[in-house]
């Protein structure tokens, strides 16, 4: 092995071990610098060009796939996730029994909404997904702006009743 396969691996263990729990290798590789302006022409500029009126359908639904692909089993794994994907700081502002109110706030929130096209349905459709797999119920996700304070609001809903079937959960989380 190379002295640098060696480095890279002996950083990432490092950052590993430093890290939130659960939160993969593949979550906490960065780069020494990754702008603003990279992160929000993708997020803000190009994919709403590109997707038009369905921006936040289609947002919503890339959420609830990216969610299965990096299936997380609870809150502090979530707040983690937004942490590395810097999506902004996550926060638990209120629970009941069938739903949930967070915060979503941060520098990268503030500044995505002094973009005319900002939309946060790819977060609100992350947390729908992993929230609903946590609780092995069907769960929806919505959104309330809060410009002025450069928060978001996520509210989450569940229906105890509307459980998933055993083998449709077990396929879905399969890849």
């Amino acid at each position: 092995m190379s002295n640098l396969q060696t480095e890279s691996q002996q950083e990432l263990e490092e950052t590993m071990e430093t890290s939130e729990p659960n939160v993969t290798a593949e979550t906490e590789r960065t780069l020494d610098h990754v702008s603003y302006f990279g992160y929000s022409l993708l997020r803000d500029v190009l994919i709403p060009e590109l997707l038009g009126d369905e921006t936040n359908t289609i947002s919503y639904w890339a959420g609830k796939h990216l969610a299965r692909k990096y299936p997380l089993n609870t809150m502090d794994e979530i707040v983690a996730f937004f942490k590395a994907a810097s999506w902004g700081t996550l926060t638990l502002a209120k629970k009941d029994k069938y739903s949930l109110e967070l915060e979503l706030s941060g520098d990268v929130v503030s500044k995505r909404f002094q973009q005319e096209t900002c939309s946060f349905h790819l977060e609100s459709g992350f947390v729908a997904e992993q929230i609903q797999r946590q609780n092995n119920c069907l769960t929806e996700a919505y959104l309330t702006h809060k410009e002025k304070n450069g928060k978001v609001l996520i509210s989450v809903q569940w229906d105890r009743k509307d459980i998933l079937p055993t083998e449709t959960r077990a396929e879905r989380y399969k890849k």
